[in-house]
C-alpha cells in the first residue's frame, strides 16, 4: 500500500502588483475535493514580490504531483508554478 507525501508548490501569480488573499482562495476552491491542503500561505520573493506556498497532501503515486502541478497551472491568475519539495508522510 502506497502511502502520501506532501508537496510543496511555489505559485506565482501573473499580476505582481495584486494581493496574494484571491488568488489563495482560487487555489482552496479549486483542490478541495481533490486533495487536502496541509498549510498555504504568501511569501517573499525579492523586492515586495510574493508567491504563494501551498503544501498539498497527495497520494504517493505515479504522475500525481505532475496533475496537481498542472491543475494549479491553470488556475486564472497563476503565471508559474514550481514544485520546490516532497516528503513523505
Amino acid at each position: 500500500m502506497m502511502g502520501d507525501v506532501v508537496v510543496a508548490f511555489r505559485v506565482l501569480p501573473d499580476d505582481p502588483e495584486a494581493g496574494t488573499d484571491k488568488l489563495q482562495n482560487l487555489i482552496r476552491s479549486k483542490i478541495s475535493g481533490m486533495c487536502e491542503i496541509n498549510k498555504i500561505f504568501p511569501q517573499e520573493i525579492a523586492f515586495g514580490l510574493k508567491a504563494i506556498r501551498v503544501e498539498i497532501i497527495i497520494p504517493d503515486q505515479e504522475g500525481k504531483v505532475g496533475e496537481m502541478e498542472e491543475t494549479l497551472m491553470h488556475i486564472p491568475g497563476v503565471s508559474q508554478v514550481d514544485t520546490e519539495d516532497i516528503t513523505l508522510v
